[in-house]
């Protein structure tokens, strides 16, 4: 672990900051937002506006940096995001924080962009899912801290904003002065979705699953526990633990995707969410205790199935297209984050709590048959 944080420290580093910043404006808004008794509508339109960002500015970071190259595409969007965030400071009408948010979704995901195929092209197949593990693992850090630094501020003034500006002008100065080696320059080679579902198709149903069961957990998870009759505190340590038992795993599953192969731990891994997650549907009144369990085993199984799938698809790409890669990854994420809550939340809305893991249920069992046919097809 030690080589690989070291191997790509400036990366790491980067992306730590920059996750410091994003983690405490979205709880920042939320909150603040709450507090003035702004509807759920607006506030559930900040985030699938960020998201929307990201599904476009995938494009744009495709074109950016082959164009301009990994380290200038990088600062040139951190430079956007950081004049976004400090336009919030300057305008609080709900309307126009919408559409800086989406601002907001372009930039970041060409910094993502940036770092992820930085780092697939500079990996070795065989050390590919330990590198993109813990830059997954500081990426959650990140978050949390983020997430956390909101106490510093108990009067939800403006100043969280100008502490997340700050995080994220700091994170360009490690990849400005980076040592490592910066990414050759590549040849344009085309944004092709038809392509890449030709030719990775298991992994980008994958990502397109992964992102629909996570964002619905970011949705909804709070919304099942509490109509599941858990207080405030329990429903924040039930949540807590998914993150946390994810985050921590990142490591080992890494690990042991680059010994066992990706393709059939993914397969285990969905069989196992999905028995759990059937163990949810609301046909017994579990303990919390368990229910913590339960928490922690589905968090270690759908937390890591991002990592999986994005390391599986650049296991068989050729390296002209790893920008391209990168950016179609990010893009059927983002897709799956936005119509994964939309999803579980009307099945939640028609047969109570209990849907929302009967949703997850179902995408696993999706995966199951996806990845049991073949990953990937020859160059």
């Amino acid at each position: 672990m030690i080589a690989t944080l070291s191997g790509f420290a400036s990366l790491y580093f980067a992306t730590f900051l920059l996750m410091i910043g994003s983690g405490l404006i979205n709880t920042y808004m939320a909150l603040r937002l709450s507090a003035e008794s702004v509807s759920e509508v607006w506030i559930g339109l900040l985030i699938s506006g960020y998201y929307l960002g990201q599904v476009i500015g995938a494009r744009i970071g495709h074109r950016l940096i082959i164009r301009a190259g990994h380290v200038r595409a990088y600062l040139a969007a951190g430079a956007l995001a950081t004049c976004v965030i400090l336009a919030q400071t300057l305008i609080t009408e709900v309307p126009a924080w919408v559409c800086l948010r989406l601002v907001a979704g372009v930039a970041m995901v060409v910094q993502f962009m940036a770092t992820e195929s930085w780092l697939h092209e500079q990996t070795e197949n065989h050390h590919r899912g330990r590198v993109l593990s813990l830059y997954l693992v500081m990426s959650g850090v990140g978050t949390a801290l983020g997430q956390l630094s909101i106490t510093l501020y108990p009067t939800l003034d403006l100043r969280p904003l100008t502490f997340a500006a700050i995080c994220q002008a700091m994170s360009l100065i490690p990849i400005a002065l980076t040592a490592r080696r910066h990414p050759a320059a590549q040849m344009p080679a085309p944004l092709d979705l038809k392509y890449f579902l030709q030719h990775v198709p298991a992994p980008m149903i994958t990502v397109f699953l992964a992102g629909a069961i996570c964002g619905s957990y970011y949705g909804l998870a709070a919304v099942f526990a509490v109509k599941m009759g858990l207080t405030t505190n329990q429903v924040a340590t039930y949540i807590a633990t998914g993150v946390i038992a994810g985050l921590i795993s990142q490591w080992p599953m890494g690990w042991l995707s680059d010994r066992v192969g990706r393709a059939g731990l993914i397969r285990v891994n969905a069989s196992l969410f999905c028995v759990i997650a059937l163990l949810m549907w609301g046909w017994v009144a579990w303990p919390f205790w368990v229910m913590l369990l339960f928490s922690a085993a589905l968090g270690v199984l759908q937390f890591t199935l991002y990592a999986l799938a994005s390391g599986l698809a650049n296991d068989s790409i050729e390296p002209v297209r790893r920008v391209g890669m990168s950016a179609i990854v990010l893009m059927t994420y983002g897709v799956g984050a936005c119509l994964g809550p939309i999803a579980a939340g009307g099945l939640m809305r028609l047969g109570g709590p209990g849907m929302f893991y009967v949703f997850a249920s179902i995408c696993a069992l999706v995966l199951i048959v996806v990845i049991g046919k073949k990953t990937t097809t020859t160059q």
